[in-house]
This record gives structure tokens, C-alpha cells and sequence, in this order.
């Protein structure tokens, strides 16, 4: 049956593609010059008010897109003025950042990419979509899908980690969960690609920075994710705010046409960053707003977000024929395809009272599913987790972060509340409040406090309790756009407290929220558990309590490696072997070397002297109250050729007392290349389920054009030769076999 309906689907699609396309050229040629650079400008909304000045142009035909205007009934106005006062009744696109949350806040991106389970990521956008479409809202600024292996880079937070696969499998679940089956639905909205592209790598972490990346670089790692956002139909891309090896983005036309329109064929609209097209002045590309306008629209950026240089000059430059008319046509045409497809000229309006209602149980729900899968757990000495409330008579909780509903709900918040966060002491007390006395001391105002006021009391409550949970951490505004830091130790007096917690005796639990990987090292020792919980968002406080207690065990794996020290930044999984890679024999410990010792006896490998070769925790990690075992891999071909595949598979033990979910991950490495390729790349995951003793064989499908990257002649190539694989629960997996693919 399934079959017999596809090509019934395909003709429908192609008809209303048809249909559409016929609207738009209709509309396009009755369009004068300036309506077609106004549908070219988007500006900033009032913020619950309509300035005189917005609506005035609105009835020109002078504005395609307003942002950040959250109130339905302002929103609703705006569109009245754009449907009935304007010539031509275009509907206005509104955007909004609505990047893990409306007003039910899921995790940061960065942990619900933790969660390693698309299926969550979906289901967060989808309540995201749900919830801001009632505000009259149709269009958000995400997924960003920047790769960043730096985690000073305050945007970290809002990224899916350091892997081009897992970025690409997450960002497009959250492409569709906020596009829905079709953007013509009235609870879709059109998602956005950003930052195209390179901007994760900003030089030293710092914001806004510099990004220079070799082509071959960027196609085999930084532009994956995006290509896979296009295949997945998402609706429009952004231009980064960076300079790409000295060309800005945002008049990039090597990124925006030939690579985005000529070779991935992508036909929706491109908006700019916040001003970045004037910015481009600044960054000393152009002279002036008017060619930074010229670059642009050259560029292919079809929207300005913010700032007017289009506005100002893009019709003297038709007017002069430095511009075409045929160009400004493509570029609107792309943005008037996008307002039919979203079904803005037949229902531009919202009732609010036609869609669920905000924070209904559902959300909570899907949030709660998706801080629990998100949390990590890094260290669990002497089984100390799961805590069980029988044996507990009292437990002490403290730290800045234990009882406060804002920061748990991290960076890129604009309308969730704090009033609807539940804490991890709401929801400890709420769990095993009748039978367990808490003990709750803040100790510190602030995760950057330095005084030590409140640790007596902290310490007094800690001996009267059986065990202690210290939520430490970021607040919020510490991560997230221009917000990067120099040191990501954990600020504050947050590691005196754990300290001081520990100076006890009793077993000491700590819980870490954080927009970033942070260097917690030097907390480990202090810590008989650690659960790293990121910003975990509107349900972080029930999400941790259930983990805490052993209703469901952490299943979380990081989507980013940790350092030891910042110095070893940028440290990632995928790093290339070099001609002299470290191992255990050639590193050496800098207080190990006696005085005056011959450089030739220093190992001379790729390694610091004073932190060696390894991450403090792998990209990939993460424990659970389950025990797993990987043994018995194999591949069901030793060799294979071009075009064909294999099966690699392995046994996975739960050897643990607790069920538990695993993340089962499948590397490879293609030892020769015609250029070098990294020691392991990401081809696989899967989660799965484990009672204790039960055993599950997995099996990845290898296609050889899985194995394919990017030559040194920019060429997309599967190379004959020997490959590694290996199958394990992090980039450490030990378990490995070999194939071979011949041509």
C-alpha cells in the first residue's frame, strides 16, 4: 500500500510546488522596485508596541520581516497593516530566537545533544514550534549547527558539539521537528541553518572572532552539517557574523554561491546575522554601507536582518546597473516562496485559543524525557549513585544552584520564566521530602561569589546528613553569544565549597549545570559522583531527582570532549595522527623530568609536557548504574569493493545490577588517504535498553560511500584500502576489527 501511495505523494507535491511557483512570478511582476527591496529588509518589532515610524513602512511595502515580537495581538496588528493597508497584502515573516524553548525550555542544545537521541531533539523542537506559533511567531533562528572543538566559545551552549555526523543527525531532527510534515501546518514553523559557516572556530574561542579553515577542512567537517540541514528541507540558512579566510560570510560568495546555490542546488532563502552586512565595513571588507549591501546581494544573502543598507542603496544600484533586476527577482522570489509555503497569504493570522496550551503536560513531559537523557554521569566511585531514600535519614543540599529556577534554564531565553522551572530542591523535597529531612544551604549568592560566609552552615549541614548534593556551576548569561571565557575553571568559591562539603567525611555528590565543558578536574578528587547536568531547562529539577535516586539511570554521552586544562584547548576526538603521535610509553610527566635531562629524552611526540596527550573525559562518555561490556566484534566481510557493504557487529553485556540505556557507537579510520584522515570519525550510534544480565547483539550497516571525504582536489571520494572499526561506548572504544575496501 505504501508503494501504491508515494507516487500519488510525489505528483501532489509537484503540483503545489507548481501552483506556488505560479503565485510567486504573479505577485513578482507586480511588484515595483521598492516593494521588492522592502520584502529584502527585516527590522526590528517594538517589543509589545508598534512605533509609528515600522507601521508607516509596513503600508509602503517597505518591510518582508519583523523580529522579536512576541505578543499575539501586536503580531496580529502587524500583519492586519500588511495584509489590508498595503498595496500588495504581503504577509510579514516573524522571527524569533527560539533555539531550546518558548516558554516550555528544553536543555541547551549542547545538552540535548548529550542525549544522543534524535527522537528528543524532534520532539523538543516540535513542542518549540507548538508553543510559538501561538504568539504569531513562523519563524526561528535555529538549528545552529556550527562545529566548535573550543569551549571558551560562549556559544558552545547553543551548538550540537564537535562531531560533523552527530551535529548532522541532531540538527536535522531539529529541523524537523519545528518544519513538522509541512510548513503549511498551522503548528509549523520555518526553521534556519546558522552560522554559514565556520564560525565555531573563531580563533581563541572569542566571539565574533576571526575563522580561518582550509577548504579541505571545510567540507569534510564544517560544511557536513549544513549540507545535511539542506537535504532535510530546511527552510532558510543564515550568514555567520566571522570573516572566513578573509572573506566575511556574509559577502562570501565562494560559501553562499557556489557552494550553498551551484552545488548543493539549495533553493530557500538566506538571511543575514544581526547587521553583519554593514558589519562588514568593520571588518575592513567594504568601505561603506553601500558596498556592503553590493557584496551581500552578490553574495546571494537575500533578507538583512536589522540594519538598512539594502533599504538605502540597493535601488540606486539597479537604478546604475551595478545590481540586476534579475538578481533582486531571484532573491524575492525566495522570500515570497517561503510566506506561500507557510500558508501566510491565505491564514496570516493567530488565535491563539486553535493551539495547545503553553506548558501543558505533554511539554513538561517531553522536557522532563529530554533533561533526563541529557544529564551525564562522569564519575560514580564506590556506587555512591544512585542514592537510596530508605537508607537516608537526612541528605544536605547545597550550592548557588540547588534552588534557582532561572539559571537552570541556561542562554538564548527570551520567554521562559523562572516561575516555571522546577528546582532540584523543589523536586528533591517533592521526591523524598516525607521520609528524608533536607537539609538545604545555598552557602554562595552567586556561582561567582568569593566569600565564605555561608560554609559553616554548609558544613554543619553536611554532618548532620548522610550524604551531601552540590549543584555548582555557570549562571546563565555565562555562555552563550559574547559571553566567552578566558578560564572555564569553575568560577567562584564553588570548588572551597565541594571542598568543604567533602572535609565531612560523608559522601559527596555534585551536580554541575554549565553552558560549556568546564575544566572540573581539579573537583574530582572532592567527589565520590558527578553528574553533569548542563543547563537542563524547565524540568532540569525532577529530571536530576530521578537520576539522583535511582528511578532512572543517566544515559547521557558527551558531545564534546573535556579537557583536562584549557591549554590543551582545542582538544577533540578526531584529531589526525601526525608523524609522531603520543602513547602511554612517550609522554612524560613535566615533574618526572630529572634536572638537566637530554631533549632527545622527552618523548618527541605530539603531547604537553605538563597535561600529556588525553582529554580528561572522551567525546562519547558517559556512565550509567548500569555496567556494560562490549565483547565478540565482527564485520561480515573482510573485504569489500566500491559501492558494496558490510555488517559490523558486537556483542553488548549489562554486567551492572541496574537496567539501563547504552549509547552504542560505531568509529572508523581509513588509514591512507589522499589526505590524511583523523584516527577515528563517528559513522553510527544507537540507543539501547539492558536489563541487568541481558546480553543484546548490535549491528551497524558500513556502505562504502559512508567512507567517503573530500580529496585534495576538493572531490568527493570513497579510496580503496584498509579501514579500522571499532564498536564501543565512547571514542575509547578498545573493541576494533579491520576490512578492506578494494576498487
Amino acid at each position: 500500500m505504501h508503494g501504491e501511495r508515494t507516487p500519488e505523494l510525489v505528483v501532489d507535491n509537484a503540483q503545489h510546488s507548481d501552483i506556488i511557483q505560479s503565485r510567486v512570478h504573479d505577485l513578482l511582476m507586480s511588484m515595483g522596485l521598492d516593494e521588492k527591496v522592502g520584502q529584502m529588509s527585516q527590522l526590528q518589532a517594538g517589543g509589545g508596541w508598534i512605533p509609528d515610524e515600522l507601521a508607516d513602512s509596513i503600508r509602503r511595502g517597505q518591510v518582508g520581516s519583523v523580529l522579536n515580537e512576541p505578543d499575539v495581538e501586536v503580531v496580529n496588528e502587524l500583519q492586519r497593516i500588511a495584509v489590508e493597508e498595503s498595496r500588495l497584502g504581503i504577509p510579514l515573516l516573524v522571527g524569533r530566537d527560539v533555539i531550546h524553548g518558548y516558554k516550555t525550555i528544553f536543555p541547551i542544545p549542547l545538552g540535548q545533544a548529550a542525549s544522543w537521541n534524535p527522537t528528543v531533539v524532534e520532539a523538543g523542537a516540535r513542542v518549540s514550534a507548538e508553543e510559538a506559533v501561538r504568539s504569531g511567531i513562523n519563524w526561528t533562528f535555529a538549528p545552529m549547527i556550527d562545529i566548535t572543538r573550543d569551549p571558551r566559545w560562549g556559544r558552545i551552549a547553543e551548538s550540537l558539539g564537535e562531531d560533523p555526523y552527530l551535529c548532522s543527525e541532531l540538527g536535522s531532527a531539529m529541523v524537523r521537528g519545528f518544519q513538522g510534515e509541512t510548513l503549511t501546518a498551522s503548528d509549523s514553523i520555518a526553521a534556519c541553518a546558522k552560522h554559514f559557516a565556520g564560525y565555531g572556530a573563531a580563533e581563541g574561542g572569542r566571539d565574533y572572532n576571526t575563522a580561518n579553515i582550509p577548504e579541505n577542512e571545510m567540507r569534510n567537517v564544517y560544511l557536513r552539517p549544513f549540507k545535511a540541514a539542506a537535504d532535510a528541507g530546511v527552510a532558510t540558512f543564515m550568514s555567520a557574523f566571522c570573516d572566513l579566510n578573509g572573506v566575511p560570510a556574509t559577502g562570501n560568495q565562494w560559501l553562499m554561491d557556489q557552494v550553498l546555490r551551484q552545488e548543493w542546488r539549495y533553493q530557500g532563502m538566506v538571511v543575514s546575522d544581526w547587521e553583519s552586512i554593514v558589519e562588514m565595513s568593520v571588518h575592513g571588507f567594504t568601505h561603506d554601507d553601500e558596498q556592503a549591501a553590493y557584496e551581500a546581494a552578490m553574495a546571494g544573502i537575500d533578507m538583512e536582518m536589522a540594519s538598512s543598507s539594502y533599504r538605502d542603496h540597493l535601488e540606486n544600484m539597479v537604478d546604475q546597473g551595478k545590481i540586476s533586476l534579475e538578481q533582486i527577482d531571484r532573491m524575492v522570489e525566495r522570500i515570497l516562496r517561503l510566506k506561500f509555503e507557510l500558508g501566510l497569504f491565505e491564514q496570516p493570522y493567530t488565535d491563539p485559543s486553535q493551539h495547545p496550551e503553553l506548558l501543558n503536560k505533554s511539554n513538561l513531559k517531553a522536557a522532563k524525557q529530554a533533561a533526563m537523557q541529557s544529564c551525564v554521569l562522569l564519575k560514580n566511585e564506590h556506587q555512591t549513585l544512585p542514592l537510596l531514600p530508605a537508607k537516608l535519614d537526612a541528605i544536605a543540599l547545597l550550592g548557588p544552584l540547588a534552588d534557582d529556577g532561572f539559571e537552570q534554564m541556561g542562554t538564548w531565553v527570551f520567554d521562559g520564566e523562572a516561575c516555571h522551572s522546577v528546582t532540584c530542591l523543589q523536586a528533591i523535597t517533592e521526591l523524598i521530602g516525607r521520609t528524608t529531612e533536607i537539609n538545604y544551604v545555598k552557602a554562595l549568592e552567586t556561582t561567582r561569589a568569593a566569600s565564605e560566609d555561608g560554609f559553616s552552615e554548609a558544613i554543619e549541614a553536611v554532618t548532620q546528613s548522610d550524604a551531601a548534593v552540590v549543584v555548582v556551576g555557570e549562571e546563565a548569561f555565562m555562555s552563550g553569544e559574547a559571553h566567552s571565557r578566558a578560564s572555564i575553571d569553575l568560577p567562584g568559591h564553588q570548588k572551597a565549597l565541594i571542598e568543604a562539603a567533602a572535609s565531612t567525611g560523608k559522601p559527596v555528590v555534585v551536580v554541575i549545570m554549565a553552558g560549556r565543558p568546564l575544566t572540573i578536574e581539579p573537583i574530582l578528587e572532592y567527589a565520590d559522583a558527578v553528574l553533569y547536568a548542563w543547563h537542563p531547562g524547565t524540568m532540569g529539577g525532577p529530571a536530576i531527582a530521578d537520576l539522583l535516586f535511582g528511578l532512572e539511570s543517566p544515559s547521557g554521552k558527551l558531545p564534546v570532549t573535556f579537557p583536562k586544562v584549557v591549554g590543551q584547548v582545542p582538544i577533540h576526538y578526531a584529531q589526525k595522527n601526525t608523524g609522531r603521535p603520543a602513547t602511554e610509553e612517550t609522554c612524560i610527566d613535566i615533574n618526572e623530568v630529572p634536572p638537566r635531562a637530554p631533549q632527545t629524552s622527552l618523548g618527541m611526540t605530539s603531547f604537553h609536557l605538563d597535561a600529556g596527550f588525553k582529554p580528561l573525559f572522551p567525546f562519547g562518555f558517559g556512565l550509567s548504574y548500569g555496567r556494560f561490556q562490549y565483547v565478540k566484534i565482527t564485520t561480515s566481510h573482510h573485504s569489500i569493493g566500491l559501492g558494496q557493504s558490510l555488517d559490523v557487529s558486537a556483542d553488548i553485556v549489562n554486567m551492572g545490577s541496574y537496567a539501563g540505556e547504552e549509547v552504542v557507537q560505531l568509529y572508523v579510520r581509513d588509514l591512507v588517504g589522499n589526505v590524511t584522515r583523523p584516527i577515528k570519525e563517528l559513522k553510527g550510534f544507537r540507543r539501547i535498553r539492558l536489563k541487568p544480565g541481558e546480553r543484546q547483539r548490535i549491528s551497524f550497516r558500513l556502505h562504502t560511500d559512508d567512507l567517503a571525504f573530500f580529496n585534495r582536489d576538493m572531490q568527493l571520494v570513497t579510496e580503496p584500502g584498509q579501514f579500522h572499526v571499532w564498536i564501543g561506548g565512547s571514542s575509547d572504544a578498545p573493541l576494533w576489527a579491520e576490512f578492506e575496501v578494494h576498487a
